[in-house]
C-alpha cells in the first residue's frame, strides 16, 4: 500500500525559505511522477508543480515559478518543495501527491495523496 507523509511546513515571514519533504512508500518510487498541491479553506486546490518519473522534467504553476523548486531523492524515495521568497498568499495546507504516469497539475490524475502540512507566511 503506497503511503505519502510530508513534513516540513511552519511558520516563516515574508521573504523566508521553506523546504517540504514527502515521503513515499509501499512502491517503487523511480516509476512515480511527484505533484505538489496546496489549498487555503475555501479556495479550490491548486497544482503548484510537478516532476516527471523518467527525466526529471518539472512543470510549475505560473504563481510560483522561479521562486519553488521540486526535486526527489530516489534512494531516499522522497521528494522535496523548496520554497522560496515566500509571500502570505503562499500561506496554505501543502500536499504532495503521486503518480504512475506523466505528471500534470491537476490533482484529479493522482493515485496517491499525503496527509498536508500547513505553510503559514506571516510577519
Amino acid at each position: 500500500q503506497v503511503q505519502l507523509v510530508e513534513s516540513g511546513g511552519g511558520l516563516v515571514q515574508p521573504g523566508e525559505s521553506l523546504t517540504l519533504s514527502c515521503v513515499f512508500s509501499g512502491a517503487p518510487f523511480h516509476f512515480y511522477s511527484m505533484g505538489w498541491f496546496r489549498q487555503v479553506p475555501g479556495k479550490e486546490r491548486e497544482g503548484v508543480g510537478c516532476m516527471h518519473y523518467g527525466d526529471d522534467s518539472t512543470t510549475y504553476a505560473d504563481s510560483v515559478e522561479g521562486r519553488f523548486t521540486i526535486s526527489r531523492d530516489n534512494a531516499k524515495n522522497t521528494a522535496y518543495l523548496r520554497m522560496n521568497s515566500l509571500q502570505p498568499e503562499d500561506t496554505a495546507v501543502y500536499y504532495c501527491a503521486a503518480l504512475r504516469g506523466y505528471c500534470a497539475l491537476a490533482g484529479g490524475v493522482y493515485d496517491y495523496w499525503g496527509q498536508g502540512t500547513q505553510v503559514t507566511v506571516s510577519s
